[in-house]
């Protein structure tokens, strides 16, 4: 039998290859100049326009910060990331859960509803896997975090 309490640290794992792997896609697509995301729907040329910043420039903020939401999911399962006070990394947990849920939220909804965007079944699929893995990262951490009463 498994116990429930344990905590795991696969998901954290999966998590940080999750996020690196936004990371490499989306700086692939900055090198050349795209916006989107390898292996989903296409961008058309009147949504690449910003009044921000270019597409280049959003794509390399977005590939920083896929770096940083996969080291945040392995501090969760380190020496070094448990110093952080549990508070803290509960409120970035929450906050990246909103930006992971965000995306995720619209990919579910747009493959199996259909608004617009182009994702497919299978993109909803994995969106709610992905969401499923976040809270189980999230959970995990809280488990091995939490301090023990006597």
């Amino acid at each position: 039998m498994v116990d429930s309490d344990r905590p795991r640290r696969w998901p954290a794992y999966a998590v940080a290859v999750l996020f690196l792997g936004y990371a490499a896609g989306k700086a692939a697509f900055a090198l050349q100049a795209r916006l989107g995301f390898p292996g989903g729907p296409p961008v058309s040329a009147a949504e690449t326009g910003s009044y921000f910043m270019d597409a280049a420039t959003a794509q390399w903020f977005a590939t920083a910060s896929g770096l940083v939401g996969a080291c945040v999911a392995i501090a969760t399962v380190t020496a070094m990331g448990r110093r952080v006070p549990r508070t803290l990394m509960l409120l970035v947990l929450a906050g990246m859960l909103l930006a992971v849920g965000g995306g995720a939220g619209i990919m579910i909804l747009d493959a199996f509803v259909g608004i617009g965007v182009g994702w497919q079944w299978y993109h909803g699929v994995l969106g709610i896997l992905v969401i499923a893995l976040f809270l189980e990262m999230i959970r995990s951490y809280a488990t091995a975090t939490r301090r023990v009463a006597h």
